[in-house]
């Protein structure tokens, strides 16, 4: 493994896995788990979309957004768990140059479109709790649309520099652990990147506090409202709703947070910081469907039925 090389000829990365399991058994496991979870997070979003394309009465803006979410799952883990299954197949792999940071911009931008679309669905219960008469004008299926979209847009523009500043750097190894990840490229570069690393670390804050303080304005709001209301019933109502988009909203950030403390944390095995990366990838996407499917009682209602039309068609091909 080349790992003290001159900027001009870093021209490819050297993709390893765990250190603690080399061996071609314990290759092998972490294939066969990475790959049950994989089919999980695309069987449980894939069951999500047909839902809501199935059933006319969701083509509402709270169910677009769990579909646009589920889609953006697919993608997030489509981006990094192939290329790591390939990884567990063997011992190491090689990656070109721009390849790498290909992967490395979809990682940053899709964390980032993430961010944005959590806090547009708490905009979303917002305007329907606390506007419910003002609601449908201003929250109608092609404006939610549109605002996703533009989720997509702000995720990507707002990875841009981080990913551009980053590309500048020259880089002294090229050896990096599991998938191209944005911490480990930056620890690779030359010299002294001190004020490019606050650069890029005010950039990333900033997209995950503005998402934040968006999503707990929106959640302040809603409580005051919700207090308001006379009957029981309809305060439970509005909290069962919010409920499940909190608990998707603290998987999301919670993860997160956990895997950038511990990359701060000194001392930390290598193998510590990939289970952790591993985890941040997949956990997110393998729990929203299952919490959607379990706490949303329109969801709860179809997704047998789906099922069902799912094994009859799975049945019919295999004969």
């Amino acid at each position: 493994m080349l790992l003290n090389l001159t900027s001009s000829s870093v021209k490819e990365f050297l993709i390893s896995g765990f250190l603690g399991f080399r061996d071609q058994e314990s290759r092998r496991t972490l294939f066969g788990v990475l790959l049950t979870v994989y089919l999980a997070i695309l069987l449980g979003n894939i069951l999500l979309i047909l839902i809501f394309i199935s059933d006319r009465t969701l083509h509402i803006p709270m169910y677009i957004l769990v579909c646009g979410l589920a889609v953006l799952d697919i993608v997030i883990t489509t981006n990094t768990v192939p290329s790591m299954l390939i990884l567990f197949s063997f011992e190491y792999r090689v990656v070109p140059f721009a390849a790498c940071f290909t992967q490395t911009m979809f990682w940053v931008g899709l964390f980032s479109t993430e961010c944005f679309l959590l806090a547009l669905m708490a905009y979303d219960r917002y305007m329907a709790i606390c506007n419910p008469l003002h609601y449908p004008n201003l929250m109608s299926n092609s404006h939610v649309s549109k605002l996703m979209a533009g989720c997509w847009v702000a995720g990507f523009l707002s990875a841009t520099p981080s990913v551009g500043l980053v590309l500048s750097l020259s880089f002294c190894g090229n050896v990096i652990y599991v998938f191209c990840d944005f911490a480990t490229l930056l620890s690779l570069a030359c010299g002294d990147i001190q004020i490019i690393n606050y650069a890029l670390l005010s950039t990333g804050m900033s997209v995950l506090f503005i998402s934040l303080i968006l999503i707990l304005l929106s959640y302040l709001r809603i409580i005051i409202s919700v207090v308001r209301i006379a009957s029981k019933e309809g305060r439970m109502k509005a909290f069962y709703t919010c409920g499940t988009h909190m608990l998707v909203i603290s998987v999301f950030f919670l993860t997160a947070g956990g895997v950038f403390i511990s990359d701060k944390i000194p001392f930390k095995s290598i193998d510590t910081r990939i289970l952790g990366l591993v985890v941040r990838n997949v956990f997110p996407a393998l729990m929203n469907p299952v919490i959607y499917c379990l706490r949303t009682k329109q969801i709860k209602k179809n997704r047998y039925r789906i099922l069902m039309k799912l094994c009859t068609f799975i049945m019919l091909c295999s004969v």
